[in-house]
């Protein structure tokens, strides 16, 4: 397998993770559970956002952000359901769309300084 398919099963796998650690009524401990649930939302959405844009560097960042946000909103919103026992909270929400910013900025300078077509 190329770089780029391992790329993009790694992305797959991250995101798999993350909707299902989101999603569970208990999840397990994690040794991150020290730093806060804000950091975990912003680690999860950092990491899936840089993957994606590694996986599939023609695309829009643009697109990659506005995809990742709404996949936030989407788990806060499934968290809402009374039998998760989850909450949802607006601000996870902030929290996931500001790491997924930061991360695609840091990528459009990094490419834009290698001269790498501006998607």
């Amino acid at each position: 397998m190329n770089r780029t398919g391992l790329l993009r099963l790694a992305l797959v796998a991250a995101v798999v993770f993350a909707v299902t650690m989101a999603l569970l009524p208990k999840p397990p401990h994690m040794p991150i559970d020290q730093f806060g649930d804000k950091f975990q939302h912003m680690l999860a959405f950092a990491t899936m956002s840089l993957l994606a844009a590694l996986a599939y560097p023609t695309a829009k960042l643009s697109r990659i952000g506005e995809r990742f946000s709404f996949l936030g909103a989407l788990i806060e919103v499934l968290q809402s359901i009374p039998s998760l026992q989850r909450d949802c909270d607006i601000r996870d929400w902030i929290a996931d769309t500001l790491a997924i910013t930061v991360v695609l900025l840091v990528v459009w300078a990094v490419r834009r300084q290698r001269g790498a077509r501006l998607p």
